[in-house]
């Protein structure tokens, strides 16, 4: 597989392919840090995750058709008010879902995933019938076009370091929530010991609330930033569900150290291979590394240190 290239010429694919594994793993950390959220944090199974992050793309598509035809004056900024609309449309629609539906079905794991995975046919109808079954794509603002030049083979573009710089910011400021928060303390408190918890007197129901649509706001900006290097459809968000479950379950479910790492060990991966053969045997390939892993270490790598 190798033979076939020169040292140099097999570095350059390294570096390129890993530059690539960048934007995806910042993509994956963007998509699988909402599902830790609700997963680890929560033990809720949201299979509609997907469809949360598509919410976003259509918001981001309508606030750029909206700049565009009435306030082309102010073009250049759109993309951050999308974001933000986009997270505020993906949470409130989480809250309400929490508070219609996932608060009945806490415990019950089966359950829930029939749930969602409905809500997930009916979100997808939604958008079908208000948007159309053909997939949309947005323009992007001036200032997030174009490429660095790093070498004369490898090339870093713009939209990929805006999300590897959104990826971080988000990491960041999710952590410093987590750890450094009363919100955080309180999340925490009611994974270890929910009874114990709401007895000190935390609202277990409005914690529940609140990091559900916290989980589900991000998969909204992820959604958004999904925009700048894919098209959007009624069912694009499926085709990232599984790997955003397997980028969740391989890194420690309630570990968010574990879901940035378990992003970059998975995109770098497929990234390189996808080079050398094709897409679907990476895929496998990659699937089948993760499973002997999980074989080993059924935790995933990374894990809380809960004293029982």
């Amino acid at each position: 597989m190798f033979a076939e290239y020169s040292s140099s010429e097999l570095l350059s694919i390294f570096a390129m392919q890993g530059v690539a594994g960048l934007i995806l793993f910042s993509v994956f950390v963007l998509m699988a840090l909402g599902l830790a959220i609700i997963f680890g944090q929560m033990g809720v199974i949201n299979m509609a995750h997907g469809e949360f992050m598509i919410l976003g793309a259509y918001v981001t598509y309508l606030t750029s058709n909206v700049f565009s035809t009435y306030l082309p004056d102010f073009f250049s900024i759109y993309f951050i008010l999308a974001m933000i609309l986009a997270f505020i449309a993906a949470a409130a629609l989480g809250a309400l879902v929490e508070w219609s539906m996932i608060r009945h079905l806490y415990n019950r794991p089966l359950d829930t995933l029939l749930a969602t995975w409905g809500l997930s046919l009916i979100l997808q109808q939604l958008y079908r019938t208000v948007f159309g079954a053909r997939e949309v794509g947005v323009t992007l603002p001036d200032w997030l076009m174009g490429s660095y030049q790093l070498t004369e083979t490898i090339e870093l573009p713009i939209n990929g370091l805006f999300v590897m710089c959104l990826a971080l910011g988000i990491s960041l400021a999710v952590a410093l929530l987590m750890y450094r928060s009363r919100w955080g303390t309180q999340v925490r408190a009611v994974v270890q010991n929910r009874p114990m918890a709401g007895a000190v007197g935390i609202n277990t129901a409005k914690v529940d609330r609140i990091t559900f649509a916290l989980g589900c706001g991000i998969a909204g900006v992820a959604g958004s930033a999904f925009t700048m290097i894919g098209s959007t459809g009624p069912t694009s968000g499926q085709l990232y569900i599984v790997d955003t479950f397997l980028v969740v379950v391989f890194g420690g479910a309630s570990s968010l150290l574990g879901t940035i790492a378990s992003a970059f060990s998975i995109s770098q991966a497929q990234s390189t291979m996808e080079f050398f053969m094709s897409g679907s045997m990476s895929k496998v390939l990659t699937l089948l590394f993760v499973v002997v892993i999980l074989m080993l270490r059924p935790q995933g790598l990374f894990t809380l240190k809960v004293r029982r």
